[in-house]
């Protein structure tokens, strides 16, 4: 017996569903719009986005470096984004309205960030990788860098998916 798999999206139905996970990550989720996320891609091992470092996200007012619960949270938000992508992959004969009734029913369920080094500079970039997506959990490792590219923190986390 085989398993023939569903066929994949066309690229203007892709062109959508994409459109669909970005607009719900930097324009209807209100918290990263008060972050400044700019998603930079939603491609399957290509999840980044970039925000540019605002007074408001400075955590410590002698240094001007950026607040740790800043990082935690675009970790955070990068993290469901990466899964989210992951997820509408998973599912190619689903469109934009499935896959985003998908991510009403997501949540975090653990999140550890590891603070490396100061957050210092005029923007920042993060990207996530799904580690693992089973079909009720997922995982993630996750990476935020300065302008020059060092590595300012680094994040692990997992998500109800189902």
């Amino acid at each position: 017996m085989t398993t023939s798999l569903p066929p994949p999206r066309s690229a203007a139905d892709q062109t959508l569903v994409d459109a669909t996970i970005t607009e719900i990550f930097q324009e209807m989720i209100t918290f990263n719009r008060v972050l400044g996320l700019q998603i930079l891609s939603v491609k399957p091992g290509d999840v980044r986005a970039q925000f540019a470092m605002r007074p408001e996200l400075v955590g410590h007012y002698a240094y001007g470096r950026l607040h740790g619960g800043v990082i935690s949270a675009v970790l955070d938000a990068m993290a469901g984004l990466a899964l989210l992508v992951s997820i509408a992959e998973r599912h190619p004969q689903e469109g934009p309205q499935q896959i985003t009734q998908r991510f009403t029913r997501m949540g975090t369920i653990d999140l550890r960030v590891d603070f490396l080094r100061q957050g210092l500079g005029d923007h920042f970039t993060a990207s996530a990788e799904v580690t693992r997506l089973g079909g009720r959990i997922g995982s993630t490792q996750m990476r935020l860098l300065d302008p020059s590219g060092t590595l300012v923190a680094t994040g692990s986390a997992a998500y109800v998916v189902a």
